[in-house]
């Protein structure tokens, strides 16, 4: 429970007794914001949103009165509206307690609106530091250039996130002479704008039941993590899903790929429907059409594998009929699109950074010549100059390759740069949909208008 860890780390290092640790633990948690703390600090972490495990954290940071806090990463897994109210919560302790505060992070936007003071680092050396707002206006190390040219703008889209070499110079990004040698198996596709993909009404109902000793229902609790979600995707087209944690987002691309099956609704893919009378998921209609790439490259890809045998699985599954030197070749293509060296096929996945890691995974996922590439979170866990290596790649092969994709994240910036359309969600409820530019400039939902107000922007200093 977390009254135990709240109470042991105060015994600990305050010579306090049980009871007035307690009482402290509670007017801590009261402190960091957490309602009804009395009966709250009996439940254990697993009982927590993610935002309120992390106040919880907090409240264990501050329980002994530090003079100061290391915050690392403290919003990086957290949507844009917990994430606004960790960082008020820090700013109001910080002044309160008069406490410092040493945050690290990759999101630009937290540094711009969160620090008086920045030290840019690489390689365990310091390469810039100085005053936030000189140093994101003029920074003067090719380090320091390359973070801020990569962060995604608020205010408006472009077709490119800029990148920078060492020498300080402006990098092109194209893949379009990686993606020639796969074009001439794979075929170059038109652009239709038909009907890819058709949510009807789809709804996903999880029930959290407690059973006696003979299985009676003594308690039950029904979640719509999906409730009645309707929507479109058009060939060619990438469609933003973007929403707090626990809006359903992954649910759905759970649905859409069979992991997980809808408790009402019908998804259509290319005019068939996915799954069967009974909620069979019909693996025949899409056979490798559609394909995922995960949040974690590192959870997601084989530890056991070489990146040959990882780019090579579903080639084997799905063409089962194919020459070892086709597959060869396959495979020498497939690491050629993505930017990466022939070489790296005989190395494991620990071996790689997180960014080449997101590379290796998309290599796989186009193994199978997806027309449908589903995105899930695919840079949260990148900084924003590998995050802008990754979004060009995929923008270069959506180009090439004339894919359509499912891009999910709660990183609105992100959304605005990859997305042609948006489809809001909210408790697992379609709050709004529209084109891009018009939902950022003119949103009509209130939750909306909310996520755009409460995003970080780097703007807000520069």
């Amino acid at each position: 429970k977390i009254k135990e860890q709240l109470i042991e780390t105060i015994q600990t290092h305050l010579n306090l007794s049980y009871k007035d640790a307690l009482k402290k633990s509670i007017n801590l948690l009261k402190e960091v914001g957490i309602e009804n703390a009395e009966k709250r600090i009996e439940d254990y972490p697993h009982q927590f949103s993610g935002g309120m495990r992390q106040r919880v954290v907090i409240a264990l940071a501050i329980s002994c009165e530090p003079d100061l806090i290391i915050a690392d990463e403290p919003t990086t897994a957290l949507d844009v509206s917990i994430q606004f109210q960790i960082l008020e919560l820090l700013k109001k302790l910080t002044k309160k307690r008069n406490l410092g505060v040493i945050i690290i992070t990759h999101d630009m936007g937290v540094i711009a609106e969160t620090t008086n003071k920045v030290i840019v680092m690489r390689h365990g050396i310091i390469v810039e530091q100085g005053n936030t707002k000189d140093l994101l206006t003029n920074p003067k190390s090719t380090e320091a250039l390359s973070l801020v040219t990569s962060v995604p703008p608020t205010n408006k889209k472009i077709d490119r996130f800029k990148l920078i070499s060492p020498d300080g110079t402006e990098i092109t990004s194209s893949s379009a002479n990686l993606t020639k040698n796969i074009i001439k198996t794979w075929g170059l596709r038109e652009n239709t704008n038909q009907k890819l993909l058709h949510l009807f009404h789809v709804t996903k109902i999880f029930d959290d039941s407690s059973l006696s000793i003979s299985k009676k229902l003594v308690d039950e609790k029904i979640v719509k993590a999906v409730n009645d979600v309707s929507f479109e995707l058009f060939e060619g087209e990438t469609l933003g899903l973007v929403g707090e944690s626990g809006s359903g987002k992954s649910t759905i691309a759970k649905i859409i790929t069979g992991l997980i099956k809808p408790s009402k609704g019908e998804i259509n893919y290319n005019n068939f429907s996915l799954y069967d009378s009974k909620r069979k998921y019909q693996i025949t209609k899409s056979r490798g059409q559609i394909q995922m790439i995960f949040q974690d490259p590192y959870s997601s890809l084989n530890p056991r594998f070489k990146v040959k045998d990882i780019i090579a699985e579903p080639l084997k599954f799905f063409q089962k009929n194919m020459t070892k030197y086709d597959l060869n070749q396959n495979v020498f293509d497939l690491i050629d699109i993505v930017g990466m060296t022939r070489q790296s096929l005989d190395r494991y996945p620990h071996e790689f950074s997180g960014g080449q890691r997101q590379r290796i995974s998309i290599a796989r996922a186009l193994a199978t010549r997806p027309r449908l590439l589903i995105c899930d979170e695919p840079t949260s866990a990148l900084d924003v100059s590998i995050q802008a290596q990754i979004l060009n790649l995929l923008k270069d092969i959506q180009d090439e390759l004339h894919l359509t994709m499912l891009f999910i994240s709660h990183d609105l910036p992100v959304i605005r740069q990859m997305c042609n359309r948006i489809v809001v969600l909210k408790n697992g409820i379609v709050c709004e949909t529209n084109e891009t530019e018009e939902l950022f400039n003119n949103p009509i939902h209130e939750y909306t208008k909310e996520l755009i107000r409460l995003m970080p922007k780097i703007e807000s200093i520069i």
